[in-house]
């Protein structure tokens, strides 16, 4: 029997800020690149916008779509997801996103094919059991590994926006959670 691995999308399987970068850069004629992205906050210390309202505000409509419609995937990441589902894993898709923005998430997991039949939209992902998480929100780490201390493996998708947290696991790459899950299977069975 395979495990259940919680796994969020933006950030982690989906490239947030590659997208957003792009359509702020069609849009206003600006010169951001992806490498500028050094802390979570840093869409509104790169854009003109004066807070995360306004921000999440010119995210929500680009030609009838939002800003996580066309978010281009991060390489091994849907191989990855793919190959463990083979090997007989859940992926448990856990995403906070807005309200506007979940049915052109729903088309992104169904465009890319992602191997899940269980979705969470939610800010509270500890509360959805899983074996093991993968996520790179500072915030959303932290609170899973209070919540999921001895229960689950936490990993923590390093990012230059988010820094280590205790009771966590760092993970570098696809290929080295595709390591990871395998040698928890290994170690449970």
């Amino acid at each position: 029997m395979g495990l259940r691995l919680g796994i969020d999308l933006d950030g982690v399987v989906a490239d947030f800020n590659r997208g957003w970068i792009q359509a702020y850069n069609d849009r206003f004629g600006a010169a951001l690149a992806p490498e500028m992205v050094t802390s979570w906050d840093s869409p509104l210390e790169l854009t003109h916008f004066p807070d995360m309202t306004a921000f999440w505000a010119w995210a929500r409509d680009h030609g009838g779509s939002s800003v996580f419609r066309y978010l281009q995937p991060y390489p091994d990441a849907i191989a990855t997801l793919r190959a463990l589902n083979r090997e007989g894993h859940d992926v448990v898709v856990l995403t906070a996103k807005p309200d506007w923005a979940v049915h052109d998430t729903l088309e992104w997991i169904a465009d890319h094919r992602i191997p899940t039949r269980e979705i969470h939209f939610t800010e509270v992902k500890h509360r959805v059991p899983c074996d093991l998480y993968l996520d790179d929100a500072p915030e959303q780490v932290e609170a899973l590994a209070r919540h999921r201390a001895g229960t689950a493996t936490v990993c923590r998708y390093v990012r230059p926006w988010n820094t280590p947290i205790e009771g966590t696991t760092d993970v570098h790459s696809w290929n080295e959670f595709l390591g990871l899950v395998r040698e928890q299977e290994v170690a449970i069975h």
